[in-house]
Parts: structure tokens; sequence; C-alpha cells
């Protein structure tokens, strides 16, 4: 039989390995070609499929065939430089003509040798320059081959590699920055400069990757947590100083925002939640730090004002995850020095509370713009000299409204009174995320902030109260409402009593808002348990609530029963006014009633018994 004849066969058994929908015929078709990619005696059967087949299944098994020979690290050296000189003649001759998918995998496969290769032969290194000349000639394709080049050999080497020890990767890493990097993040700011007029969006994707990856790389040889959205400062070595210094850099990745290809303004932005996150000590003069904070805050003002490409989801959060930046990376004092840093505040705020009002929408990303709020109200203190911070009148309003939208979301999302794993009053994870930030909120301005929540809780607990002299009949889904309203102002209430003394005011008052609040919520615990609310333990509402009211009960005695009762003796004075529990010892009283309710009562409900043992174990302990 010829070898076309053979060659004929091979490309129908990888049209099925890669298309057939049938799993037997797949199977087949993969043991068959397994030695291809095991025996390096294949290899020179691959060039051969390279240089003749005309289907790009044929060709795509003979290039990750070879990835995966090339990856174990056996071959000898003049068989990786020939595999390598082949694979970048190839890619200069054919590349443009091939599959999308099949060009990737080559420029892989050229990644991998080279990273294997590194120490063993600087000839391996030339792959740079080969990726530059791909650049100079005329074609459009060749140009958009030199830079995926790049893209996938940043990304080849900043990812460790099971078949490659984890110290040889992180030498090789090093040594590749070194030498590389910088010139190749300039290499993308070039192209994205280049490609700034009529092209068409596919150019424009593959350079802002590239500078994506450049300034996502492992500087310092400690891999980030990007699932952890707080990733630390972004430590770019000194010599990247005079690129982040020139205004250009910066203003490329705004101008890239506004293209109307969502994933190529998703990316400009997170290339700029780097560049916001560059540590510190880069700039060494203050003006050059201050000129870069400028233009940042100049950049969002401008998305701010014109509101442009926030209607797309993914642009949203990371715009959030940037404003949320700013106060990691600066202090308030910078902030405070840019000129128009009113306006711009002014621009965040709004844009907050408007935030708030869409939370279905916006709930992942609102977290980052309320921890901006609250680390800016926790560095008023240190602020010298007599410049306004323009917080005392924004951050009351931002306060306000994240409590209406978390009251007005129960009417939403209440209608059924079914278990829901979304809703944040079922899922302690997400409730920690949302209400991390508001305590130091609430007490920036704690006056006017418990009389709000004061006025919301009243009504609330009278129309509780009411219905529990109701008949049960009554209207249940009203009743399941009012249950989630009260669970959330427990929650917000529990949330502020965990958090005691941060600025605004002095102890003596903190203390006796902490006791008005904590009175709603004690005087609740009474009708959660009388008259028709005592037969409704199986519904998910009065669950809710109830979980609600034990982290309360466990917040508030962390701060105030016990050890600390005794430096509490303006909350236990204004609590004997309120609800006549003269001290800490009557308080323990009613929190063991709640407890043996809830043991009783709850037998059904694993949740509420869990939570009501811990807090008795931590009671019996304490």
């Amino acid at each position: 039989m010829s070898s076309m004849e053979s060659l004929a066969q091979l490309e129908v058994l990888c049209e099925k390995l890669y298309n057939s929908r049938d799993s037997a015929e797949r199977a087949h078709a993969e043991s068959t070609l397994k030695c291809f990619s095991e025996n390096s005696d294949y290899i020179s059967q691959c060039q051969y499929i390279l240089d003749n087949a005309s289907t790009p299944y044929a060709l795509m098994l003979a290039s990750t065939s070879l990835v995966k020979q090339v990856s174990d690290r056996s071959l000898s050296l003049q068989l990786r430089l020939d595999i390598r000189n082949y694979v970048m003649n190839y890619l200069a001759a054919r590349g443009p003509k091939l599959q999308n998918f099949v060009t990737i995998s080559l420029i892989q496969l050229a990644c991998r040798i080279t990273k294997f290769g590194w120490f063993d032969d600087d000839r391996f290194r030339e792959i740079f320059k080969e990726a530059t000349d791909f650049l100079a000639l005329a074609s459009q394709d060749h140009y958009l081959i030199g830079l995926k080049i790049l893209n996938f050999l940043v990304m080849e080497m900043n990812q460790a590699n099971s078949a490659m020890p984890l110290t040889l990767h992180r030498k090789i890493a090093t040594s590749f920055k070194d030498q590389f990097l910088l010139q190749i993040f300039q290499i993308s700011l070039t192209s994205l400069h280049q490609l700034k007029s009529e092209v068409p969006d596919e150019l424009r994707r593959v350079p802002i990757s590239l500078a994506l990856r450049c300034l996502s790389f492992d500087f310092v040889g400690s891999p980030v947590d990007e699932s952890s959205e707080e990733f630390g400062t972004v430590q770019l070595p000194a010599s990247w100083r005079p690129l982040l210094q020139d205004p250009s850099t910066v203003q490329i990745f705004f101008d890239y925002y506004k293209v109307n290809d969502t994933s190529v303004s998703k990316e400009a932005l997170e290339c700029l939640v780097r560049l916001a996150s560059v540590r510190r000590s880069l700039f060494v003069e203050d003006p050059a730090r201050s000129q870069f904070l400028s233009h940042l805050m100049s950049g969002t003002r401008e998305i701010l004002q014109t509101g442009q490409g926030l209607a797309d989801h993914g642009n949203y959060h990371e715009f959030c995850r940037l404003l949320g930046r700013f106060k990691v990376n600066y202090q308030l004092s910078e902030l405070l020095n840019v000129e128009f840093y009113g306006e711009w505040l002014g621009l965040v705020a709004e844009f907050t509370t408007k935030s708030l009002l869409s939370w279905q929408w916006a709930s992942n990303s609102v977290y980052y713009l309320l921890s901006l709020w609250s680390r800016l109200v926790t560095s008023v203190p240190y602020l010298k000299g007599d410049t306004p911070s323009l917080l005392d009148e924004t951050v009351p309003k931002i306060t306000e409204g994240f409590i209406t939208s978390r009251i007005n979301s129960v009417q939403a999302s209440f209608a059924d009174n079914s278990p829901d794993p979304d809703n944040p009053l079922e899922n302690a994870e997400s409730l920690q995320d949302q209400l991390e930030s508001l305590p130091y909120l609430c007490r920036f301005k704690y006056e006017s902030c418990s009389l709000f929540i004061i006025n919301i809780m009243e009504p609330l607990l009278q129309a509780y109260t009411a219905r529990s002299r109701l008949p049960a009949s009554g209207d249940a889904a009203e009743l399941s409402v009012i249950e989630g309203q009260i669970a959330w102002m427990v929650h917000i209430i529990a949330a502020i009593l965990k958090i005691r003394q941060t600025v605004g005011c002095s102890q003596d008052s903190q203390e006796l808002f902490d006791a008005e609040l904590a009175a709603r919520v004690l005087q609740l615990i009474n009708i959660t348990d009388t008259g028709v609310h005592a037969q409704r333990y199986q519904e998910i509402s009065k669950q809710r609530l109830d979980r609600a009211i034990l982290i309360f009960v466990q917040n508030f005695r962390r701060s105030y029963v016990g050890d600390q009762a005794m430096h509490a003796s303006k909350l236990y004075a204004r609590l004997s006014e309120l609800l006549g529990l003269t001290d800490h010892l009557v308080l323990l009283n009613v929190i063991v009633g709640k407890i043996a309710t809830n043991l009783k009562c709850y037998a059904e409900c694993e949740d509420v018994i869990d939570h009501t043992l811990s807090l008795f174990q931590e009671l019996a302990s304490g």
C-alpha cells in the first residue's frame, strides 16, 4: 500500500478523532493514533504528515503529538533543534494559510521546545528575534503570527509544567523575564499604537492580550492567586519605570477601552487594573507617582461621565475592580491632592448609588465599590491639614442606598418561600462579602445611620407583632417578605455590632447607638416565638430570620457580654431604660431562653440547630 493511501486512511482516522459524535469510534481512533505521541520513532512520520496531509485534523494530530514528544525531556539536543527550526520555517511558509487552531498548536510546540531547551543551547532563544522578523514582514497574517508567538511564549514561560521541576521552571522564567519581557511589552504597546486606526477587531485582540500577559507575569516567583480578587501589588522591575512614566502607556489602554469589541475593552481594563496595582516604589519621585495617579483618575472620570461600555457585564465588573484598586495602592491624602478629586469622588458616589439600585445585576461587583468607600472612611483620621475629604456628604447616602437596596431585594426574591442557594440570606459567604465593609460606613456617621436603621426597623417590628396576633391563614407571601426584610436588618445590625469603635464619634455615644440597635433585635426575640409565629418553624423565611438572630446574638455576646460587660455601662443603662435588661446576666437569660426554644422547636431544621449548638457551646466554654 502506498504512503499516500495510508495517509488518506490516517486523515479519516484523524477526522473521527476530533469530530466523531460516537464515543466508541473516537476511542478506537485515539488508541490507533497513540503511537505518534508516545514513540519517538514516529517523529519523522509527524513531519511527513505536516508536509503532505491536506486536512487540518491530520496536521493537528502531528502538531499535538510533537508537543507531547518534546515535553518528554529525553530527546537529543540536535533533534529538538531540528524540530524547532522546522516548525519556525513551516509557520513562515505556510502559517497564513493554516486553520487558526493548527497555527496555535504549532506555535505552542515552538514555545514548549524553547522553554525546555532554554538553558541547553542559546539557539533556542532566537525565537524572540524570529517572532520580531514576522512582525517586519509586509503581510498582516505574518504580523499576527509574530504577535501570537510572543503571546504563547510569555504564557509558556509563566506557566509551571508538570514535566519540569518547579525550581527549573522558576529559573527559566526569571532568565526569560530579565532578558525579553520588557521588550515584548514594548512591542505590544507599539502594536497597539499601530493598530488603533481602522483594523478588524481580531487584529486588536492579539496585542491587547499580549500586553495583559506581560503585566500578569509572575515577577517575583510567587504565583498570584487570580481567584482571590485581591491580588496584591504588581512587582514590576525598575527597568520598566520609563515606560510607565510615559503617559501614552496608560492612555493607550483607556483608548482601547473605547473599542466596540467587548473582549478588547475588558482586557484593556484588566491591564489598567494591573497598572493601578504597580508597586509604589517603582516611582522614585513623588511627582511621577502623582501624575500616574492623576492620569488613572482622569481616565476613570471620563468613563464615569459617559458611562461608555458599562452596560457590558465583563466591563462593568473590571471597572469596579479598577476603582477598588485606588485606595489599595494610594493614600487618601494622595487622592485629595489631585485637582479634580471632588468631581471624581462625586461621580464614583453616583456610580455606586446606581449600582446599588441595580443590585441583581451588579451584586458581585458592588463589593469592590463598598470596600473602596470603607477604606476611604478609615483613613480620615490620618488626614493632615484642612482639606475637606467630602466624605461627610457622600458616605451616608451610600450607606442608606445599600440598606435600602437590601430591603428592596426581598420583594424581588421572596415571592416564593422555597430554599434558594443564591439568596445571600442562605449563603453565609456571600452575606459576609456583602456586609464586610458596611460597619465602617455606618459608624462613620453613626448617629444619622442608626436613626435611619431604626426608622426602617420600627414599622417592620410593628407589622410583625401585629401578624403574631392574627390567624395563621393570613397572607403567607406578605409575611415571608416582612420576615426577609427583618432578617436583612438583623444581619446589618449584627455586622455593625461585630466591629466596635471606628472613626466618627466617642466611645460613649457609640455604645448608646449600639444599645438602640441591639434593643430592636432583643425585642424581636420575644416576638418570633409567640402567637402565630410559634407555629411556623417549618417556614423557610422564619428559619432565615432565626439564623440571622443567632448571628446577631453571637456578635453581640462577643462585644458586650462577659468580660466586655464591665466596660459597657452606658450600653446597659440604655438597655435597661428601653427593655428593662439591667445587666449582662439578665441578657444571658434571654439568650439561653432563645437557645432552649430553638432546640425544642427546630428539630427538623439541621442548619438552625447547628447554629444554635455552636452558640450554646461558645456560651458554655466562655
